[in-house]
């Protein structure tokens, strides 16, 4: 009689046992929950995002344990918008973008350059026989219309001792190559270098194609990624693991055969044309990851940013100077000492 209710009470306590031990064992196998984070691109996906893209498509976020949420905005100019209304946790924008948020007091501050050289650019055909910026007196120039890009233009001229009024600058929106190639403009100012120019090659236009900071623009990061400040003080880790997996997608994609990277982006936008696609990809490449100089991947330089600030002040495009404090850090980029 003892026995027996030595083994009832026994069995009880045996399956309680076990059961935890197996609670433990899954417990152990069970995935950490990732982190949500979202991005929102300047434009539509293309090979200004190889790294992006190529990150995502190798896992490179999910083993930093982000479940990062990509979008595409309608309007170039909405993202930093987005970021600073709490939207979006990510943005990529321009760094004259981030310049003007700062001027309206927008919390936002740039935390990796994404492509740190101007990709903006004056284009003309070989074949209109303007042989500089001086040749411009008395042709038509296609822009996007675009505030900044107009000092950009009155920059230039200035270098070339022409004046505004000394050429006909014609704002056609998104409508830059076809006024270009149509005849309705001889030059075109706000195409970038890897995407019109690479295309106006593939149509076999001859063009000259010439960076803005080659035509007396002070340099500055064509793209940047942005966060709020908030964000940075409150919860920085999401932001650091994100650049890390970033600058894991980018030094992938540099060092891959250029159809692996190709395919990536068409994977994420089927509308790309694919023959176009991988000549950007090839012009873009060695500009995702140039010589770093000792530098992080993703580094800023305050000293531009200084620069190209006290231009935008010069051109009454922002109000007062912006210290490069106010705008970018480099204390998250991977690898980086804090600032």
């Amino acid at each position: 009689m003892k026995r027996s209710r030595i083994v009832a009470l026994a069995l009880p306590l045996l399956s309680l046992a076990l059961a935890l031990a197996a609670c433990g064992e899954k417990s152990e196998n069970v995935a950490p929950v990732a982190e949500p984070l979202s991005l929102t691109l300047d434009f539509y996906p293309n090979p200004d995002h190889a790294g992006i893209f190529l990150a995502q498509k190798r896992g490179y976020f999910e083993e930093a344990g982000l479940d990062l949420s990509i979008h595409t905005p309608a309007d170039p100019a909405a993202p930093i918008k987005l970021l600073a209304a709490g939207k979006t946790d990510l943005a990529i924008s321009y760094e004259p973008e981030v310049l003007l948020a700062r001027d309206q007091g927008l919390d936002v501050v740039a935390v990796a350059a994404l492509v740190n050289t101007p990709l903006t650019s004056m284009i003309w055909l070989k074949k209109s026989g303007i042989q500089g910026v001086a040749g411009l007196r008395g042709k038509t120039i296609a822009t996007a219309g675009i505030p900044y890009q107009d000092a950009y233009l009155k920059t230039i001229l200035a270098r070339a001792k022409l004046a505004p009024s000394d050429v006909k600058a014609v704002n056609v929106g998104y409508g830059l190559l076809p006024a270009l190639v149509g005849g309705q403009a001889q030059a075109m100012l706000g195409g970038f270098r890897n995407v019109e120019g690479v295309d106006l090659r593939l149509r076999g236009k001859d063009p000259v194609v010439t960076p803005v900071d080659e035509l007396g623009v002070p340099t500055y990061n064509e793209l940047v990624i942005v966060a709020r400040r908030q964000q940075l003080e409150e919860d920085p880790e999401p932001i650091r693991l994100f650049l890390a997996a970033l600058e894991r997608g980018t030094v992938a994609a540099t060092s891959s055969p250029e159809p692996t990277t190709t395919k990536a982006l068409l994977e994420a936008n089927p509308d790309l044309e694919p023959r176009l696609t991988a000549a950007e990809v090839v012009a873009t490449l060695p500009l995702l990851d140039p010589p770093r100089d000792g530098h992080p991947y993703g580094y800023m330089s305050p000293t531009a940013w200084r620069a190209f600030a006290g231009w935008m002040r010069d051109n009454d495009l922002v109000a007062s100077l912006i210290a490069p404090a106010e705008a970018l850090t480099n204390a998250y980029l991977p690898g980086a000492i804090a600032e």
